[in-house]
């Protein structure tokens, strides 16, 4: 059972691209001095956001500065852009589109220039992801009939298949700084979550639930893997230990909680979520425990989604309160919003944050 609503996914996130490097606070931006922001703000200064719009009447891959100036169109014609990630160095981005009659990846320079095709065949590619040093990419192939995970060098060649199952695989999740993959599979009737060495080896299923368990997602330190679980009769956010041991609720909330992005922030204390306990899409925060959920945007006439941590502190959002869907950023306790993209077309994210690497 995946997430619904392939607009907020787009492989699943999703929805628009993000290429971050640096870290977010440990402190919120009320409790640090001003010397602290000004070292923050300034060793967190050269990061990009990379986002989809359709301001030009088709997916577009762009990229913008933080504040939202500059806002520069990165592909043309291409086919529509349903997916993209930048690389760690940030200086490349991967991203998937249609334009060939199917869906394919591609590797671009963060300027728009040098774009290459990395998968040339007749099945569907898509859900790259940069390993940790930007060497190699793990994406989904359907190419032998069903959905597999693949691996592949940062320039397209020696792609290799590391799963061989007649399920369908999906979501690949590095480890952060690590070699070790997460990732979904329904081999044994039901979703589950995987781990498997990134040559394929030592494949490990965690859950071990006849329910329903997918969106596999690390914690900064590697510890802890948050995914969503059925296991309670709805969708919940659930985290484990990384050997699967201790699978914890941390919404314990009969709405709906499991249908949107969620991503530990970079200490590992705090963590944001999409849910419709009051009726409609909003984005909460709570203790990395499942503690002291409070809800952090408070717009009763509009759906929020898709949050996720900046370098420099704040969270980049998605949000139709203007009438149409547009990213925002806020402070982690909600102050400071504010509009990035103001257009009348929709602007959104098609894309999961890579862990470790960006928030």
């Amino acid at each position: 059972m995946k997430m619904e609503g392939q607009f907020f996914k787009a492989v699943i996130g999703a929805l628009t691209v993000l290429g971050l490097i640096g870290c977010s606070s440990a402190m919120t931006p009320a409790a640090r001095t001003t010397a602290e922001v000004s070292a923050q703000d300034a060793a967190s200064s050269n990061f990009k956001l990379f986002f989809i719009s359709y301001r030009d009447g088709a997916r577009e891959l762009y990229m913008m500065e933080p504040d939202g100036s500059r806002q520069t169109r990165l592909t043309r014609k291409m086919g529509q852009v349903d997916y993209a990630v930048a690389s760690p160095d940030e200086k490349k981005a991967v991203y998937v589109t249609d334009g060939d009659g199917n869906r394919e990846i591609y590797r671009i320079n963060t300027d728009g220039s040098n774009r290459v095709r990395l998968t040339n065949n007749s099945a569907d590619d898509y859900a790259p992801r940069w390993s940790p040093d930007g060497k190699r990419i793990v994406f989904i192939s359907e190419r032998d009939g069903n959905g597999e995970v693949y691996i592949m060098n940062e320039d397209g060649t020696d792609q290799t298949r590391l799963t061989h199952t007649a399920g369908m695989e999906d979501d690949p999740q590095w480890l952060p700084r690590g070699n070790t993959v997460a990732f979904t599979s329904n081999r044994d009737g039901n979703e589950e979550i995987y781990v498997m060495n990134p040559d394929g080896s030592n494949q490990r299923n965690l859950t071990k639930n006849p329910a329903e368990d997918w969106n596999p997602f690390w914690s900064p330190d590697g510890t802890r893997i948050g995914f969503v679980s059925t296991r309670d009769g709805n969708r919940e956010i659930y985290a484990m230990n990384a050997d699967g041991s201790n699978p914890t609720n941390l919404t314990r909330n009969p709405a709906d909680d499991g249908s949107g992005m969620f991503t530990w922030s970079s200490d590992g204390r705090v963590l944001p979520f999409v849910t419709n306990r009051d009726g409609h899409r909003e984005i909460y925060i709570m203790n990395a425990d499942g503690s002291n959920p409070r809800n952090i945007t408070n717009t009763p006439n509009a759906d929020e989604d898709d949050p996720v941590w900046l370098p420099d502190g704040r969270i980049l959002f998605l949000t139709n309160r203007d009438g149409n869907w547009e990213l925002y950023t806020m402070n982690r306790d909600g102050s400071g919003v504010t509009n990035l993209t103001h257009n009348p077309a929709d602007d959104t994210r098609g894309i999961r944050l890579q862990p470790g690497t960006y928030n």
